[in-house]
């Protein structure tokens, strides 16, 4: 955001182009990964994703050439929008696979947590670099972001292992006598009665994934049991029969808002901060970044709290519920000095990004290996795609909302904010109830996942 006004010239609709720009990425980005998801599912995801992020790199970096060559045009800076929002979709259904194929459920909301805070990480490095740049020579502030994402996608190109199986690495020690696998994941079972009693109870043709011990031993079971012939020959799944799997509906509209919310945030922050903090745009951009590190340690608790209570939705529910009144104490607050914008902007990132990033890793996995698809593995890639991309309609229509209402008072943005939190907890009350209402002897998200 900062950048992208330093590039525009000075003009009285400056915020109309700078919203004009901000929309074309997003709806790019938005439409984009539904295909991505697709594409992905159906090519190796090292390539898919060197060729992503050398592409989002050269194209980021151009959007900077025009400082440079002093280009002029408002279209140009469009299109480079739209290609690079386009080419960037490439990237989380790739990444959220790849973690999928390496870390079964049982710590899953953990490990995601911290390895989703790179997000902001990547926010927080992304800001300060503009901000560095903004008055000096913006341009640099995209060149050199495009040039160190081009980078690490030569990194991935040559470091990034797809599967356990590609390194002949399992999951538990091979020290079992027997193992079962689908063609891509191969799991040696922790208690072989155990399995063979609970695979006489089911379809031999169609055992479900991600079987857990009811009674929750001190080491969770994650196999995958599939017929003789390895299921090598699956199909990747389409996606109607994504959209069929239950609860990826209902999360996907949860996370329209959710990521509306943030993206809010993440655009508009800064203008907020210069305004009623009366700072410079430099130290607003980087006082914006406690947004971020506050989504950290949110999308960790986050993850923590679903693994400990094996309840994704109702810990979404739950910081969603504490979000929206913080969202509203957030604009009253923040007036009061700086101290009190540092302390609101800190709770809020890590109420407003729990839920987001939960949804967006974990959630995402565990929809991805739902036992309605009957141990196809080839269905990661486009679960998290429809969920993102749903999420990113919203990414899109918040910034473009905020830049209507904030001429009338920034007041009407957090009430935007806050309606729009209330509604991502509307759409999570079914799966929350759920979960809620499940046996004592069996846990939430096996009474959530178990629909179908």
């Amino acid at each position: 955001m900062l950048s992208d006004a330093a590039a525009l010239p000075d003009q009285d609709n400056f915020q109309q182009l700078l919203g004009a720009l901000d929309y074309s990425f997003l709806c790019a980005y938005a439409v984009g990964m539904y295909l991505s998801g697709i594409i992905g599912e159906r090519l190796p995801i090292r390539y898919y994703l060197t060729f992503g992020m050398v592409a989002s790199g050269a194209f980021t970096a151009l959007f900077g050439v025009g400082y440079f060559y002093n280009i002029h045009s408002f279209g140009f800076y469009v299109v480079t929008q739209i290609v690079n929002g386009l080419v960037q979709t490439t990237g989380w259904p790739s990444v959220v696979t790849c973690l999928g194929n390496w870390f079964g459920k049982g710590r899953r909301g953990l490990i995601m947590g911290v390895w989703n805070s790179h997000t902001s990480v990547g926010n927080i490095l992304g800001s300060l670099i503009a901000g560095y740049w903004v008055s000096t020579c913006w341009g640099l502030s995209f060149v050199v972001p495009g040039a160190i994402v081009a980078a690490m996608g030569i990194v991935c190109f040559l470091f990034l292992i797809e599967h356990p199986k590609d390194v002949a690495c399992s999951s538990s020690p091979a020290t079992h006598p027997k193992s079962y696998e689908n063609g891509t994941h191969r799991f040696w079972p922790q208690k072989q009665a155990l399995t063979e009693e609970r695979s006489k109870s089911l379809d031999p043709e169609m055992q479900c994934l991600l079987l857990s011990d009811g009674k929750r031993s001190g080491h969770q079971n994650h196999m995958v049991v599939l017929p003789a012939d390895g299921g090598g020959g699956i199909a990747a799944i389409s996606f109607v029969g994504a959209l069929k799997i239950p609860g990826v509906i209902e999360f996907s509209l949860c996370l329209l808002f959710a990521k509306l919310v943030s993206y809010t945030f993440l655009f508009w922050l800064p203008l907020y901060i210069t305004n009623v903090d009366h700072l410079d745009v430099k130290k607003a951009g980087e006082l914006s970044t406690l947004f971020d590190v506050g989504g950290i340690f949110g999308g960790i608790l986050a993850g923590v709290i679903s693994d400990r209570l094996e309840k994704r939705a109702s810990t979404c529910g739950l910081m969603l519920l504490l979000a929206a009144p913080t969202l509203y104490v957030f604009s009253a607050i923040s007036k009061m000095g700086l101290e009190a914008t540092i302390a609101m902007l800190l709770l809020s990132g890590a109420l407003v990004s729990g839920p987001y990033a939960l949804i967006t890793t974990a959630v995402s996995a565990d929809l991805g290996t739902h036992k309605s698809l009957k141990g196809n593995s080839h269905a990661l890639a486009t679960v998290t795609a429809i969920i993102d991309g749903t999420g990113s309609v919203g990414a899109a229509l918040g910034p473009l909302l905020a830049g209507l209402l904030s001429p009338s008072g920034w007041s009407n943005v957090f009430y935007m904010l806050v309606f729009a939190d209330a509604c991502a907890l509307v759409f999570l009350l079914r799966l929350i109830h759920k979960e809620l209402s499940c046996p004592g002897s069996a846990t939430g998200n096996q009474a959530l996942f178990k629909e179908h």
